[in-house]
């Protein structure tokens, strides 16, 4: 854990009173807290004052005082996410060094997370023109999730409305509201896990987004700082519907990387038929439904990326399977993408072996560690509020779900046998164990003939 002094020295003077040690501060305290499951840094003093064990494995003597709580949050403020990102990203190095990091298959997966403050109030404060226009040129430049620690871009288009656009919580303002599976409405955040496909499912890849950032969002950024970062070359990535948005799917096979994506079904979302009924006439760019009548293309728009065919309405009117293709009198509609090939591409590898091997190895590879995280090391609600300070709590918590990792492989709980402490006690047993027994019991010792016997205590060999 020396790596760590070179990570926070330019945060440190020269000179002053001395401070609490960069290694005890994540190697040990971090560590306590993570482990034992502290919620608070109150709580973890209180908890090392109580025990000596803690007490020893920091480093403090009996009589040396511990240091204050409010000290370990000044110095999580002063390193701030870069320095806790660079103790995560050591960490992932080490379990590489180790060969326990494949690279060959990524899977990708966001979880919620409540936040540490209550549901919003509505937005008092109202932008002046100036902050508009501020605001307009920061959107206009290239959003990088990682770069700017998970925030989310605050371009409108249309008439769409968010809510955090009007509600905000004045305890953590970054926190958005979020419905919840079990139902209702609470503050929180999204975690996101890159996890490699390995038999050790080491994380690679942590990001940490208000609520209202949809997952498929940050999935780009997170993939590809991912391959280049760790110089992995995979071969598919691996996600859920969420994740399956053209612009994800475009950048991962212009890369080379196989798309395991489950996309919409587009066939049950009507009573009609669906579009694997009418077949694609390339050469001629047209539809041919069921009763080989063609789907001409009618328009394009190019906003949305698509082209709409359309068939003759007379012949559709008069079609005899018309009540099962369209309730339109204009004739029956179809909508092509201007990236269909990539859409029919995925489709393809959904009955190879390989994608239904990958979606049931995503199962076991990222939903369990979202479980242990929750039930163990508590992220089923961060305990810190803004975003800077949950992408510090979700880095800590999965770099030590990889550090465990780590350790097992490097003998973590295999210690050697102690031969000479045992050798000891086995000694000492058998010395006090043969003193009680010669203490209580009589021998005969023969005097004179064989038939006389006298009786004579025995004498302590002790």
């Amino acid at each position: 854990m020396s790596f760590v002094r070179g990570f926070v020295q330019e945060t440190y003077a020269g000179k002053g009173r001395p401070s609490i040690d960069p290694i005890a501060f994540f190697k040990k305290l971090q560590l306590v807290m993570f482990f034992e499951g502290i919620r608070s840094e109150r709580q973890l003093m209180r908890h090392a004052a109580d025990r000596l064990s803690i007490r020893w494995f920091l480093g403090y003597d009996l009589g040396e005082p511990l240091p204050d709580h409010s000290s370990l949050t000044r110095i999580r403020e002063r390193y701030g996410v870069e320095v806790f990102r660079r103790f995560f990203d050591t960490i992932v190095e080490q379990c590489q060094q180790e060969k326990l990091v494949w690279g060959r298959e990524l899977y990708v997966d966001g979880t919620q997370v409540k936040a540490n403050a209550d549901v919003p109030l509505p937005l008092p404060v109202i932008l002046s023109a100036a902050e508009h226009e501020e605001l307009a040129a920061q959107n206009a430049a290239r959003h990088d999730w990682i770069t700017e620690q998970g925030k989310p871009q605050r371009e409108v288009g249309g008439y769409y409305q968010r809510t955090a656009d009007f509600k905000v919580s004045t305890t953590d303002p970054d926190a958005t509201p979020m419905r919840l599976k079990s139902g209702g409405t609470h503050l929180g955040y999204h975690v996101h896990y890159v996890v490699d496909g390995g038999k050790a499912r080491v994380i690679l890849q942590v990001l940490v987004t208000p609520s209202e950032v949809m997952d498929n969002r940050p999935m780009r950024d997170l993939i590809f700082r991912t391959r280049f970062r760790w110089k992995l070359r995979p071969r598919s990535v691996t996600g859920d519907t969420k994740y399956g948005t053209i612009e994800n799917i475009r950048a991962l096979e212009d890369a080379g990387i196989r798309a395991y994506v489950p996309l919409p079904d587009w066939e049950h979302m009507t009573p009609f038929y669906g579009p694997s009924k009418f077949i694609y006439d390339a050469a001629q760019d047209v539809y041919v439904c069921p009763q080989g009548q063609l789907l001409r293309r009618f328009r394009t728009e190019q906003k949305a990326e698509k082209v709409e065919y359309r068939a003759d309405a007379a012949t559709c009117n008069a079609c005899p399977l018309k009540a099962q293709c369209t309730s339109s009198e204009q004739g029956r509609q179809l909508h092509r993408s201007f990236h269909a090939s990539y859409l029919e591409r995925v489709k393809g590898y959904h009955h190879t072996p390989a994608y239904q091997k990958a979606m049931n190895k995503r199962q076991v590879r990222v939903e369990p560690l979202f479980a242990e995280a929750k039930d163990w090391h508590g992220l089923r609600r961060f305990r810190v509020r803004l975003l800077w300070c949950v992408n510090c709590e979700a880095l800590r918590i999965a770099a030590g779900q990889n550090l465990k990792r780590l350790l097992k492989k490097r003998g973590w709980g295999r210690r050697p046998f102690p031969t000479e402490a045992m050798s000891a006690s086995f000694w000492v047993v058998c010395v006090a164990y043969l003193s009680s027994f010669l203490e209580q019991r009589w021998f005969l010792v023969p005097i004179g003939s064989a038939s006389s016997t006298l009786s004579t205590p025995c004498v302590s060999l002790c």
